[in-house]
Formats: C-alpha cells, sequence, structure tokens
C-alpha cells in the first residue's frame, strides 16, 4: 500500500455523508463513492452525450463517457505520484461531468439562458443536485448520498480557489480551497480534453499537422519524438505519437511543478492546502504559456469549424423548443418528473428532465414533436 503524504485527504477525516452509513468491511468511503457514480444512470448516459462531435457523427470520436475515464487515468496518475488519496481523485474524476446536458456546452449555454430568472443553469452546480437528489438508487433516500468531498469537488471544479457565489450552498461556504485531489482532476480535466480534441480534430480533417507545427507545445512533443521519426511517420500515426508525448510532457510537468510548489508553500496538512490562496497542483508557468497557445489555437480552429458551429445551432433549437413545449404542457413529460413540480419551478424541473437526456434521446423527443408522420 502506497503511503500518503500529511496534506492528502484521509478516509477518517472526511465530514461524512448526509445519511448516516455504516463503514464498508473491504471498501473505503471514497471507493464506494467511485461505485457508486459508475453504477448512477446518468454515468451510463454520458456515452451518447457529446465532447465535442455529436455520436451519430463517428465511432472514432470522444463521448463525456471516454472523456471522463481519461480524466480518471490522468487524475490518478498525478495523485499517485504526489502521495495524494487515489480514490477520491478517481472518485472526483468520474464524477464530474455527471451534470452535463446533452450537446456538450452548447446545452448548457441555452438552458442557462432560459433559466436566467431562476438561478441560471451551470453543470457543475447541476452534478451536484444529480448525485444529491436526482439519482435513484437506493430506497432509504434520493441521490447517491456521497462523501462530502465529492460533492464539495463539483462546486470547486471551475472555481478551485473557492469564491464563494449566492448559489453556493451553505454547507460549503467557506471551507477554503480545493484539496489537492481536487486540483489534480481540474488539471487532469484540461490536459485530457486539450488532448483528445487534437486527435478528434485532426482525424477529422478540421486541424492541420502544420498548423499544429507552429506552437511551441506541439514542437516539443515533436522534439521528444526526434524530428527524423516524425517526419517518418504518416498523418494517424503523427498525431497518435504527438497527443501521447504531449500528455507525458504536460502530465510530469505538472507533478513536477506541483511538488515544488508544495516545498515552496510550505503545505504540510490538508489545513494549509485549504488556506492556501493559489493554486498547487497545475502547470509550470512556462508550460502555462505554451498551453494557452494551445487551447487559442484550438478555439479559433477547430471549436468554430463550420460543423461545430452547425452542431451547436442544432442543439440550440432542440433544446430551446423541447424546453418551452415541456413548460407548456408538463403532462407531456413522464410522470415522475411531473411529480417534482412544486418542490422545485416547473421550468426547474424541466430543464432537469432536458439535462438528463442524452443526444440522441433528445433528438428523438424533437422528432416526436416537431417531425411530420411518416407512413410505413
Amino acid at each position: 500500500m502506497i503511503k500518503l503524504k500529511p496534506y492528502a485527504m484521509l478516509e477518517s477525516d472526511s465530514k461524512g455523508r448526509i445519511h448516516h452509513e455504516s463503514p464498508h468491511k473491504y471498501r473505503s468511503i471514497y471507493q464506494r463513492d467511485r461505485d457508486r457514480v459508475i453504477h448512477s444512470t446518468a454515468f451510463r448516459r454520458l456515452e451518447y452525450k457529446t465532447q465535442v462531435f455529436v455520436n451519430h457523427e463517428g465511432d472514432f470520436y470522444r463521448t463525456r463517457l471516454t472523456h471522463t475515464i481519461e480524466v480518471g487515468q490522468i487524475s490518478r496518475t498525478i495523485a499517485r505520484a504526489l502521495g495524494l488519496n487515489e480514490d477520491l481523485a478517481e472518485a472526483v474524476a468520474l464524477a464530474h461531468d455527471l451534470g452535463h446536458t446533452p450537446f456538450g456546452h452548447a446545452g448548457e449555454m441555452v438552458l442557462n439562458t432560459l433559466l436566467i430568472d431562476d438561478g441560471g443553469f451551470n453543470h457543475n452546480y447541476h452534478g451536484l443536485r444529480v448525485v444529491d437528489s436526482l439519482e435513484h438508487r437506493y430506497n432509504d433516500f434520493d441521490g447517491l448520498n456521497l462523501s462530502y468531498e465529492v460533492r464539495e469537488a463539483f462546486l470547486k471544479h471551475h472555481n478551485p480557489l473557492c469564491i464563494d457565489t449566492p448559489h453556493t450552498p451553505p454547507e460549503f461556504r467557506g471551507s477554503g480551497t480545493a484539496l489537492l485531489e481536487v486540483q489534480a482532476t481540474v488539471v487532469a480535466d484540461e490536459i485530457a480534453y486539450d488532448n483528445h480534441d487534437i486527435d478528434d480534430g485532426l482525424y477529422s480533417g478540421i486541424l492541420n499537422e502544420e498548423e499544429l507545427r507552429q506552437l511551441a507545445l506541439w514542437q516539443m512533443a515533436i522534439d521528444e519524438i526526434g524530428e527524423e521519426r516524425y517526419n517518418s511517420l504518416n498523418l494517424y500515426d503523427k498525431g497518435a505519437e504527438g497527443v501521447r508525448m504531449l500528455i507525458n510532457l504536460l502530465v510530469t510537468d505538472v507533478i513536477d511543478n506541483s511538488q515544488r510548489n508544495i516545498k515552496r508553500l510550505g503545505i504540510e496538512s490538508v489545513g494549509d492546502v485549504r488556506a492556501s490562496n493559489e493554486l498547487i497542483v497545475c502547470t509550470s508557468e512556462g508550460m502555462r504559456l505554451m498551453k494557452e497557445e494551445l487551447e487559442a489555437f484550438l478555439a479559433d480552429v477547430f471549436y468554430k469549424d463550420y460543423r461545430v458551429l452547425r452542431m451547436a445551432k442544432k442543439a440550440e433549437r432542440y433544446i430551446r423548443e423541447l424546453f418551452f413545449t415541456y413548460v407548456e404542457d408538463p403532462l407531456t413529460m413522464p410522470q415522475r418528473h411531473q411529480d417534482r413540480i412544486g418542490e422545485v419551478s416547473v421550468d426547474r424541473v424541466v430543464a432537469d428532465y432536458i439535462a438528463g437526456m442524452t443526444d440522441r434521446f433528445a433528438e428523438l423527443e424533437y422528432s416526436r414533436f416537431f417531425m411530420p408522420f411518416t407512413r410505413p
């Protein structure tokens, strides 16, 4: 068994669950969290939720599920190297996208606009609602009854320095900077989507290998592979080797830089982590600048390609029209969703229903309402 560092989150120090449960004989609290996430309906649905390309564009492209698995793998690597709690890091990684809508961030932006007068929509906050109340796997309580630390991670994922907002639940206010296991998952998420978007972009033909060569980070990967060997590869293998090397360079940089930060900041306990006013698990300054250059390139060339924008426009139409249809007549939703009206607003119930849909189910629902009847 790997000995955890003093600044790792120990199971014995967990704030526990909302509903008391006796400890398991063989599994830690965070192992049980991980298993509950994997067995949840929301996790299975990630297989048919968009990362960038909708599922029917091709079997090669990443989905939310494959992205989530990649984040879990990278976060465990970082956690182990830093002496952190791998089980917690993995549980956080596997849960982090449970709140995502169909059609990726395009779907989230539409729901946020539609709910602007009802608190808006944020996939991280929604993910917490999924595991706290919307999942139904147990007779004794709603939700998955996850540990405080995994639940808190939803709110810290894009806000690891813990700037409380009016929407922050009272139990999480003033909790301090995110645990190192959560920080490891945040940076693992960034590494995963940067690199698989390059992979998907090259495979789709949207990205050009010659353009990638102009980026300092991609050239660094080529230098590690060896210019002569890289040039001898075909286009597909160049992409695969480049992405593999890029992930290795980024993960290694994160581990080395985080170890320096831990020493520089005198981090000796979880309390020190909570009190820190800067990120500890992160890339070095030089790597950060090269990573930002890469991400700016992806934003300008990949995410603005007509095929990606066309999908986003279609998603906006599907979700908007479904939303107004269900709000106008909630009886068109399944009974279990109708029963929640009164607990929360009709708009929120409808948003919860839509957010839980896969891409293909949302398309099917849209066709049921708005496509003309066809004869067999």
